[in-house]
Order: structure tokens, then C-alpha cells, then sequence
């Protein structure tokens, strides 16, 4: 009896082992398989440059919540120790023009102040620097809104270098494996005396090439899924699977409405019309040094000759007094015109780097569109070259177990079908990335 429940224990483990299995192993393909839309996603959220621009927008937030909080009065104490080396005396003359000393305070003066600040007029400046902290949290977005259309086309051109090398070794692949007959069949022909022994050899030449191919297709495929992992932050040895989208899409667009959408979407433009106000808000700060600074100071002051501040013979324990003062520097050899004429050059030179930048992406775009036509052009030709080359081998076949053509002609045919098979899923894979890279050029993914 014990045995029969031992095994029946035993054989409901191996029972719910074996169920749960195809569960977990569907689980771990779902999580190793990628769409392009998830691996996008992935590398968003994962992303450490990502999460290093959000810290930045963090810190141009602090930035300016520290100008926001120059604009308020501030509060503060101050407590002091003055040692004299003797008492203050003050000299009075009698009426017989003799000098009677009198003491007027004390050696040792305590004083401890609370303040109260509050800044009335800067020129301008609390109001130029809050400017530009506003400006720099912009700035900040936009920056990380560049990066993630950076990141996008990595993750885009590393997903299309897997799908590029699994076509190549899937076209070796085949090669290797038509090849291997022919192999086979050449062989079957020198042992009946059909061919050359040369013939055998040449065909064991390209096969020993196909199988090199193979094994170089193989290692750039692995190649190409660490550098995926590594993009969407991942282990670099993960395995990984990937949709495959290889397919072919025309595209059409104008060139001038392409350019109107890039220069209004992409962040690198409007970065320096962010940078072009905040040169604007440099130029008021650097003015503002011709204007007065007018501020108020309310003070409450605790003084004595004793360390509790309770007053002394000389002096009230406290008393409280209010400050309105007003500094201007109104002349230092012209270090305020110059430092105003620095951030006029500044604002000079981001307007010609705006112009620079706006013909770059025209370029950019003019350089994308070609590509993409380019591309889409090939396509259909290299389409034909695979029917052509498949006909090519059927035909050479045919021949050769006919012997009415050398092996060298049917090596030749099995070559020209392995480089068109290549040359159409090029065309497809320049096609998805030339796309990939206008909508970069575009500012979109």
C-alpha cells in the first residue's frame, strides 16, 4: 500500500511537471520574440542614456525652482562676538577747556540679528535668470525627445541587421544544401566513369566555400542579435527572435512637403530657437548691471555686554530697524557694454548655426528620399534575377545529368541564384532602412 502511494505521488509530479512545461517554454519564446514595436518600447523604457535625460529635466526643474526662489524675501540670523581692547571712551571739554573721559561702552559687545531681505529692483535680472531656467527645462525635453529618435533608428537598424543575417544564412543555407547534391550527382557520375575526377573537385571547392559562408552568416547573425540586446538593454547573450518585416511598401512624398515637416518637427531646430531666447534673456542680463539694484532690509538686533544679548549699561537688550538701499555701479571701463555686445555675437552665431543645421536637413532628406527610390527600384529587378536564376539552374540541371554542359556551368548557375536570392533581400533590407532613416530625417519614428 505504501508503494502504491508513493508511486501515484510520484506520477501526479511528473504529471503537472509536464503540463506545466509547454506553459513555461511558450512564455520564454513570447519574452524572447520581438516585434519592431516592442523592441521601440523596450529600448524606451530601458534605455540608460533615457533615463540620464530624465534626471537632466530633474535637475532644470530644481534649476528653476531655485530662480523662482530668488524672487522671495529671505530670512536669516546672525549672532556675533566683538572683543574691544578697552572700553570706548568719549572726551568732553569743561568749561576751563579741560578733558573729562567718559566711558560710553563696554569690552565685550554680544549681538545676535534677525533679517528679513527682499530684493525690489534688479534690472530686470531675477526676471531674465527665472527666463532662463523656464527655457532650460525646454531645452532638457527637447534634448531627451532627440535622443529617443536617436535610439529609435538604432533599434531600427539593429532589427533590420537580423533580418538581413537570417536571409543571408538562410540563402547559404540553401546554397550548401544544393550544392551537397550536386556534390552527390558528380560523384555518382566519376564512379561510372561519366566525368573527371576535376569536376568532382570543383564541386567540392564551391561546396567547401558555401559551408565557409555558412558558418560566417551564422556568427554575423549572433553578431547582430548582441548588438539588439545591447540596444533595448538586455543580456548580450539572450537569445532573440524577430517578426519578420523584410517586406516591400512604395512610398511616395514631395520633397518640399518633407522638408516643411522635418525643419517644424525636428528637435534640433527647435533646440536652438530655444537657444536663440535664451540668448535674447543673456542679453537683457547682461543690461541689466545699468541699472541700480534697490533692495529692502528689515533687521531685529538682540545686543549686550553678555553672551545672553540682555543689553548692558550702554545699550537697549533690543531694538529693530528697517533699510531701503540702492547700489549701482555705474562705471567699470565698459564691462557691461562688452559683455552685452559677447551675448549679441552669441545670439549672431546660433542664428547662423540654425542655417547651417536647416541645409543639413534638406540634405538629409534629399539623401533619404533617394535612398528609398533607390531601394524601391531593385526591388522588382532583383525579383526577376531570382526567377531568371531559377530557371538558369533548372535548365543547367537538366543539362548537366544530360551531359550536355560542364559541372563549371552548373557551379555558375548555383552562384548566380545564391547571389540574386542575396541581392533581393539587400534590396529589401536598404528599402526598410531608407525608410527608417527619412523618418529620422523626418523627426518621427
Amino acid at each position: 500500500m505504501k508503494w502504491n502511494g508513493a508511486i501515484r505521488w510520484m506520477g501526479t509530479i511528473l504529471l503537472l511537471t509536464l503540463i506545466s512545461l509547454p506553459a513555461s517554454v511558450a512564455a520564454q519564446d513570447k519574452k524572447n520574440y520581438f516585434t519592431l514595436e516592442k523592441s521601440i518600447a523596450q529600448a524606451l523604457d530601458n534605455s540608460f542614456k533615457i533615463k540620464a535625460r530624465n534626471e537632466r529635466i530633474e535637475q532644470a526643474n530644481d534649476i528653476m525652482k531655485q530662480s523662482r526662489a530668488e524672487f522671495l524675501p529671505k530670512l536669516g540670523t546672525a549672532y556675533s562676538y566683538n572683543r574691544l581692547s578697552e572700553p570706548p571712551i568719549s572726551r568732553s571739554s569743561t568749561l576751563f577747556g579741560t578733558q573729562i573721559p567718559l566711558v560710553v561702552g563696554t569690552q565685550d559687545n554680544y549681538q545676535w540679528t534677525w533679517f528679513l531681505r527682499q530684493p525690489l529692483f534688479t534690472g530686470f535680472a531675477l526676471l531674465s535668470n527665472y527666463r532662463l531656467a523656464e527655457l532650460g527645462i525646454d531645452q532638457s525635453q527637447l534634448e531627451m525627445d532627440l535622443e529617443k529618435l536617436d535610439l529609435v533608428l538604432r533599434v531600427k537598424e539593429a532589427y533590420f541587421n537580423i533580418l538581413g543575417a537570417d536571409k543571408a544564412v538562410e540563402v547559404a543555407q540553401t546554397t550548401v544544401e544544393s550544392l551537397t547534391q550536386t556534390v552527390k550527382v558528380a560523384r555518382s557520375f566519376f564512379e561510372v566513369g561519366m566525368i573527371p575526377v576535376n569536376d568532382v573537385l570543383k564541386a567540392e571547392v564551391e561546396l567547401a566555400n558555401a559551408e565557409q559562408s555558412l558558418v560566417r552568416g551564422k556568427n554575423l547573425a549572433q553578431t547582430t542579435r548582441s548588438t539588439f540586446n545591447t540596444v533595448v538593454v538586455r543580456p548580450v547573450n539572450d537569445p532573440v527572435e524577430v517578426e519578420d518585416i523584410l517586406v516591400f511598401k512604395p512610398e511616395t512624398g514631395d520633397f518640399d512637403a518633407y522638408v516643411k515637416l522635418a525643419l517644424d518637427n525636428r528637435p534640433e531646430i527647435k533646440i536652438l530657437d530655444v537657444s536663440l531666447l535664451q540668448a535674447d534673456q543673456q542679453i537683457r542680463l547682461a543690461r541689466s548691471k545699468f541699472y541700480p539694484e534697490v533692495g529692502l532690509t528689515y533687521q531685529y538686533i538682540s545686543q549686550g555686554d553678555s553672551a545672553s544679548v540682555s543689553g548692558s549699561p550702554y545699550v537697549d537688550a533690543n531694538h529693530w530697524e528697517a533699510l531701503v538701499v540702492a547700489n549701482w555701479t555705474f562705471f567699470e571701463w565698459g564691462k557691461t557694454y562688452y559683455s552685452s555686445r559677447e551675448k549679441e555675437s552669441l545670439k549672431r552665431q546660433i542664428q547662423e548655426t540654425k542655417s547651417d543645421v536647416e541645409d543639413g536637413i534638406r540634405l538629409q532628406v534629399k539623401q533619404s528620399m533617394l535612398d528609398l527610390d533607390s531601394s524601391a527600384k531593385n526591388i522588382p529587378v532583383t525579383q526577376k534575377g531570382i526567377e531568371s536564376g531559377e530557371e538558369n539552374l533548372r535548365v543547367n540541371a537538366e543539362r548537366y545529368k544530360a551531359q550536355v554542359s560542364t559541372i563549371t556551368d552548373l557551379l555558375d548557375a548555383q552562384t548566380l541564384l545564391a547571389r540574386a536570392r542575396l541581392d533581393y533581400y539587400r534590396a529589401l533590407y536598404d528599402h526598410n532602412q531608407a525608410k527608417a532613416r527619412l523618418d529620422r530625417a523626418l523627426g518621427s519614428y
